[in-house]
């Protein structure tokens, strides 16, 4: 393949990459890896949250996305709110001078069109519209790939989100709710697609075709700093107070039944809620996964008999990994997931962790367990070929010029 010009193709990644969130980091480890088969020459660089790690694990030069260190600190002092202020300023520029070095920027997955967590509308919702602004300006196509959505109440967030969304060149989403919430904005769809999640691409763990007989084997409870959504922030410390009771509650009776429990995280930040469970239950069969990627967090799913997890790249891993998964869920997407994988009736709400009921269920999951593997490998297929399709029609949106003339073609 020869790129236009006979130059290399300059491709930006953007979004909130390297900052301690595996699900944005494995959706751009799946992209990485398709930019790389499909066009080797490109030149490939980001604009991020956390340069540094995406340099050292990835292999790409990275430059910081704000300009202001203490973007997502709350400014209390004079001094931190004209330095947030100025960096609004001085971020218009950087990422119009960034987006014009390239030739397209992919915004690789991640929630970057919704609000179910804590939101403000002058961090991300607004880096992310100057770059799909800057993209419009200096003609670079901006793609949003495989990108999550959903309503938004915020009207300065729902207007900057919506606006992002217009001016992109291309747009893909995770889930039917994704797009249905943008055309609920106001946003022309029709031709935008819908395929799984870009996590889908990671190579699966191996995982033995029968379960080995014996004593029960471990099981990974996925936890999460939960303080609620956007527009929970009246009663987060409840919200949260009730979660992790809830949660820890449930740990305690596994590990009463002299189960081995796995906490997983998602999010550096998810850490705080395993100290508090491993203090409390304070047992030997409780441990904390070291997991740092959405590969070893398979890894650690594929070797459970069971996941109950909160985190959505917590239950895409399970899931992926083809372990039976029973989501707490906190939004429309953990739903629309479960669903999409036959495991909809294994949800319960992490709003209101009800222990009790939490067991009842999780033991549904483990009676149904052999069925519930062979739906998995099952949608785990289907999944695999739908993205599959779906990366091979981005790869031609994106480099239309490096694909094989008919005189090349074998």
């Amino acid at each position: 393949m020869t790129p236009a010009g006979g130059k290399p193709v300059r491709v930006g990644v953007f979004g909130l990459l390297g900052s301690g969130n595996l699900g944005n980091d494995g959706s751009l480890e799946a992209v990485l890896g398709r930019l790389r088969a499909a066009c080797p020459e490109a030149v490939v660089d980001a604009l991020c949250g956390g340069p540094e790690t995406v340099t050292a694990r990835y292999g790409v030069p990275a430059t910081r996305l704000h300009w202001y260190r203490g973007e997502y600190r709350t400014a209390s002092r004079a001094g931190a709110v004209a330095g947030k202020g100025l960096g609004k300023l001085v971020d218009a520029v950087r990422t119009a001078a960034w987006v014009r070095r390239h030739d397209v920027v992919v915004v690789p997955g991640m929630g970057v069109l919704e609000a179910t967590l804590p939101l403000r509308p002058w961090g991300f919702p607004y880096a992310l519209f100057l770059l799909c602004a800057s993209g419009r300006l200096l003609r670079t196509p901006v793609a949003l790939v495989g990108v999550g959505a959903g309503p938004i109440a915020d009207r300065p967030t729902r207007a900057l989100v919506r606006w992002s969304a217009r001016l992109a060149a291309y747009r893909s989403y995770r889930d039917e709710l994704s797009r249905d919430a943008l055309r609920a904005m106001g946003v022309d769809t029709a031709g935008d697609a819908v395929h799984p999640d870009l996590a889908f691409a990671l190579p699966a763990p191996a995982v033995p075709a029968e379960r080995p007989a014996g004593p029960p084997g471990p099981v990974c409870v996925g936890v999460m700093d939960f303080h609620g959504g956007n527009d929970d922030r009246a009663r987060a410390e409840e919200i949260h107070r009730r979660y992790l009771d809830g949660t820890t509650r449930f740990v305690r009776a596994l590990a009463a039944e002299g189960r081995r429990v796995r906490l997983l995280t998602g999010d550096a930040c998810d850490a705080r809620v395993v100290d508090a469970i491993l203090d409390a239950v304070d047992s030997p069969l409780v441990t904390a996964s070291g997991a740092a990627s959405l590969a070893e967090l398979m890894e650690e799913a594929a070797a459970a008999d069971a996941v109950v997890a909160t985190r959505y790249h917590n239950l895409v891993c399970a899931l992926r990994a083809g372990t039976p998964t029973l989501a707490l869920s906190y939004a429309a997407k953990s739903d629309a997931l479960m669903a999409g994988m036959g495991l909809g009736a294994y949800r319960h709400p992490a709003r209101e962790v009800d222990a009790d009921r939490l067991m009842e269920q999780f033991r549904e999951l483990e009676k149904d367990a052999a069925g519930l593997r062979r739906t998995l490998a099952e949608r785990n297929r289907s999944a695999a070929r739908r993205l599959d399709a779906h990366l091979a029609a981005l790869t031609a949106f994106l480099f239309p010029h490096t694909l094989p003339t008919p005189r090349e073609a074998p």
